[in-house]
């Protein structure tokens, strides 16, 4: 099965998408790989490597590519994660330091 998207997050594939691009791959009984959409090579979805070296950014095309018993699944999450803006702020655990400020 395979699917082109455009990359939502702001950062693209880098940091924390491709993070949780890895993470959200390794979930499932599936082989998923992602590529550019130019007709180049797909790289393991499960290797942050291989996912940040792509050097995709916000805006950009990209090919997944899911085989196995969970492909279908595995494949609308990927996509799912990869047509969604990332909150920077979502994962950060507490204020940033500011709750010990107020007099």
């Amino acid at each position: 099965m395979e699917r082109t998207v455009t990359v939502a997050p702001e950062a693209g594939l880098h940091a924390r998408p491709a993070s949780k691009l890895v993470q959200t791959a390794n979930r499932f009984d599936a082989d998923v790989s992602i590529g550019r959409d130019d007709g180049g090579d797909l790289v393991r979805a499960d290797s942050m490597l291989s996912v940040s070296g792509l050097n995709v950014e916000h805006g950009e095309s990209v090919r997944v590519s899911a085989e196995g018993p969970d492909a279908e699944a595995a494949l609308d999450a990927v996509c799912d994660l990869l047509t969604s803006p990332i909150e920077e702020s979502a994962d950060d655990p507490g204020d940033g330091g500011t709750a010990g400020d107020a007099p």
